[in-house]
């Protein structure tokens, strides 16, 4: 692969006999048997009658100069990760963690777990009707793991030790430790077509439109305008058409992918027919703007729909990486700082819950009060645990008025005991008056609202934050240099956390750049859940190390966090429906349009 290959995985045919491996199956489960039979018929949550047809089209503030979601260099739509290409399993929506087969027809697991041999479904053709091969496949997963991928990928990228062809149509991957989850999160890469690249491999690696994908996806971009509108076709000759997997989904012919420059743009668009679909995070704009012409004619509807997915995290995040944010009791201190109650009222009309830790409204959530049974086992074993991580950690309730004195209060005393003092106004510690900035997005009201309701808070501690607003390509590359002091991100957790988990807030990502240890955090405790979450051998055990990462992460005290939406709210063109009377156990996917809605007429 050139220079920029760090390394890549010897490609081999296999001539030896595997590791002694479980019958070949239509799916896998983290733990268990799938809940679908291998005859079944669709997946149980979609409309296996819906009717084809019909151009949705859904707005976003920003822009694009990518079309290339598997690189760091780049904007890109981030919806052509799941609509313009496909894996060799994919994920039923109904179960915490079960994949089913879709470029790979079989998947066969080793009894160690080391091994996965995936036999691709001998129908399976790229959109220009050249087949799938094992060569696109190793290719594919090779070219992920280099320099210049996304971080998402790199990770497995390093446990793999062999990859190789396995007869016509096998594709065979070994690790380098016993590690199911693992060996199921390599059937989700997405497979690409080889000779389309294989040339001037740099050209992967160039943020750029100059190059549409061949995929194998139901759906091929068909037409785009840089920073303004991608729009996707239905492919008529889409190679898995009757697969079970995909029966009543890919139900709209056109999908249209539209850029704003602010949220009022966005808004008013959709306010005036031009978008099919608005997704509302915000609950007093849901009470209060939704009530326009098209709504009261019945042309819009407002679905509200509920999940029970985790919350992830969602607010300010501090950079540990560096002072002051390296103390936790500083970082105590801005959250004690931070008037949830208050902010929440002036921006939702007090009316959604706030973020209480990382796996909140699920059921991998910690739970109140001290750690018991197995999770207090896994934390007893770890040393120099925050306070709050084993008798428990609740982020402050005020009583919602402006002043905030109490939690003001609090931080000082925090800040006093870091060794800061307040001279002639100003918070002064062993380095100087404490100042720091805050990196935001250009564009986002709400969060511009809320920051500048914190800015104020923390003058009154006598701190001087600035707040700087980027461009979405700055505000890319500064992030994934950890170029800043805070900023507001959001991290996006499932009912199946896996390997990712290491990318997210593992030890690596303190110094490497591109994950999304935007933290910086590097504490041991936490390589040591995830660890005991992917060593697990049975469902309780699995809970058991989420919850206690949960606590871990929670008490570290990285993110100040803001609100959740337990209920999704979708307001719609009237014409445009989903399963109501089924919805899966992720719920609010269903807010991921159109993959399983239709239009009727």
């Amino acid at each position: 692969m050139g220079s920029r290959s760090a390394r890549a995985i010897a490609v081999l045919l296999a001539l030896g006999p595997a590791s002694a491996a479980v019958a070949e199956s239509h799916g896998v489960a983290l733990y268990g048997e799938p809940a679908l039979p291998p005859d079944y018929a669709h997946l149980p949550h979609v409309n296996p009658d819906a009717p084809r047809g019909g151009a949705f089209s859904d707005g976003q503030v920003g822009s694009f100069d990518s079309l290339n979601p598997h690189i760091l260099q780049g904007r890109v739509p981030w919806q052509l990760r799941f609509l313009a290409y496909e894996s060799l399993l994919g994920r039923s929506y109904d179960e915490p963690f079960t994949l089913y087969g879709l470029l790979a027809e079989t998947v066969e697991l080793s009894d160690d777990h080391t091994q996965v041999t995936f036999q691709l479904h001998p129908e399976a053709r790229f959109s220009d009707g050249t087949p799938v091969t094992p060569a696109d496949v190793i290719w594919s997963f090779n070219i992920l793991g280099q320099e210049g991928a996304h971080g998402r990928y790199r990770t497995a990228f390093s446990k793999v030790t062999g990859l190789e062809q396995v007869g016509e149509r096998g594709v065979r991957f070994t690790i380098d430790a016993p590690d199911r989850e693992l060996l199921m999160i390599l059937g989700l890469r997405p497979v690409m077509k080889k000779s389309q690249w294989e040339e001037d491999e740099s050209a992967f690696f160039r943020s750029g439109l100059d190059t549409i994908p061949i995929t194998t996806a139901p759906y091929v971009i068909t037409d785009f305008d840089a920073g303004r509108y991608v729009e996707l076709s239905r492919d008529e000759d889409y190679w898995g058409e009757d697969l079970p997997f995909r029966v009543g989904t890919n139900n709209v012919d056109t999908i249209r992918m539209e850029f704003f420059g602010d949220a009022t743009a966005h808004f008013e668009a959709f306010k005036a027919g031009e978008l099919s679909t608005m997704r509302e995070t915000n609950a007093a704009k849901w009470a209060r703007d939704y009530d326009f012409p098209a709504v009261r004619a019945g042309d819009v509807v407002l679905s509200e729909i509920p999940h029970q997915r985790p919350t992830g995290m969602t607010g300010l995040v501090m950079n540990t990486r560096v002072a002051p944010f390296d103390d936790w009791r500083v970082r105590e201190a801005m959250i004690q700082a931070f008037n949830f109650e208050y902010i929440d009222g002036v921006i939702n009309g007090g009316g959604q819950p706030r973020i209480t830790s990382y796996f909140d409204n699920s059921p991998l959530g910690m739970r109140e009060g001290p750690a018991g049974g197995r999770v207090a086992e896994l934390l007893a074993a770890q040393s120099d645990l925050l306070p709050g991580t084993l008798e428990g950690y609740d982020f402050p309730v005020t009583n919602g008025r402006a002043a905030n004195r109490g939690g003001l209060r609090t931080a000082t005393a925090l800040l006093q005991e870091a060794g800061y003092r307040v001279a002639e106004g100003v918070l002064t510690g062993p380095e100087g008056p404490v100042t720091f900035e805050i990196l935001l997005q250009s564009g986002s009201s709400e969060v511009d609202s809320i920051v500048d309701i914190y800015v104020e808070a923390l003058e009154r501690l006598g701190i001087e934050a600035t707040v700087s607003r980027i461009d979405d390509a700055q505000f890319k590359e500064r992030i994934n240099a950890y170029d800043f002091d805070m900023t507001y991100y959001r991290w996006g957790l499932s009912l199946s956390p896996g390997n990712e988990q290491l990318a997210y807030w593992g030890p690596q990502g303190v110094d490497t750049p591109g994950t999304r240890n935007l933290m910086g955090a590097s504490d041991p405790a936490i390589a040591a859940m995830i660890e005991a979450m992917l060593s697990a051998q049975t469902q309780e055990d699995y809970v058991a190390a989420i919850r206690a990462l949960d606590r871990v992460l929670t008490a570290g005290r990285y993110v100040i966090p803001i609100w959740h939406n337990p209920v999704s709210w979708i307001a719609h063109d009237a014409k445009l429906k989903y399963p109501a009377d089924r919805l899966p156990i992720y719920g609010d996917w269903i807010g991921f349009q159109p993959d399983i809605w239709w239009f009727e007429e």
